[in-house]
């Protein structure tokens, strides 16, 4: 579980962000805070993963909260999400120099927190599956500096269904190798037809990356993979 401190002055707000939190998988709330000296004892009690924190606070700001966890001793600083009205050039520029993974700004509902929260989980469990000792890529390296943003509008084209687009992309993903559009349908219970009209839209929006084997007669056969960033 990833445990997430929630930072805002606002009471009714926070409670709003706490219950938002509760109905992601993978996340617990594990307290909340309303100024900057509440949300710093917190983060230094409760050793949260996660401060989905504020910028405008009552006796400062959320930037002064990572300022002085940098400084702290104890051990890893929690990662930050900003939840903010915020919105100027210079909080933002601040907010990545002080090492925020992302920037959220209100008003915002549950989808988008959901997703921003979903990046995030992704980016932890990449660095967890890789060997700390290890030497990486630059396709490794890409997908961690890219896991931890939202996916770009997933809004199918005219004609695709999301889940349908989601399902043909999550079993490329799965299989962790090159698939045929025959192989796709297969797993996903669909035509071979509408497979292959999925997965040649993903790989146009460069989802999925398309592979032609030659056989010795005939035409080549698409097969697909899914690229580093999505693997």
């Amino acid at each position: 579980m990833i445990r997430t401190l929630v930072v805002d002055d606002d009471f009714r707000v926070n409670a709003i962000h706490r219950a938002y939190v509760g109905r992601i998988p993978g996340y617990e709330v594990v307290g909340r805070a309303d100024s900057v000296s509440t949300a710093l004892k917190a983060a230094r009690a409760l050793v949260p993963d996660l401060l989905l924190l504020d910028v405008y606070l009552p006796d400062g700001s959320g930037l002064d909260v990572l300022r002085r966890l940098l400084t702290d001793d104890t051990g890893d600083r929690p990662d930050a999400l900003m939840i903010t009205a915020a919105r100027d050039v210079g909080t933002v520029r601040s907010a990545m120099k002080l090492g925020a993974t992302g920037y959220l700004v209100k008003p915002f509902g549950f989808a988008a927190l959901e997703e921003r929260l979903a990046a995030y989980r992704e980016l932890r469990d990449r660095v967890a599956a890789l060997d700390p000792a290890a030497e990486n890529g630059q396709a490794e390296v890409d997908a961690l500096f890219t896991a931890a943003r939202p996916a770009a509008s997933t809004a199918p084209a005219k004609g695709h269904s999301a889940p349908t687009l989601a399902l043909v992309l999550a079993a490329v993903r799965a299989k962790g190798c090159d698939m045929s559009a025959a192989q796709v349908a297969e797993q996903t219970g669909i035509s071979r037809a509408t497979a292959q009209r999925y997965l040649s839209y993903l790989a146009k929006e460069g989802r999925i990356r398309l592979e032609l084997r030659y056989g010795t007669t005939g035409r080549p056969e698409h097969r697909y993979r899914a690229t580093p960033a999505e693997a």
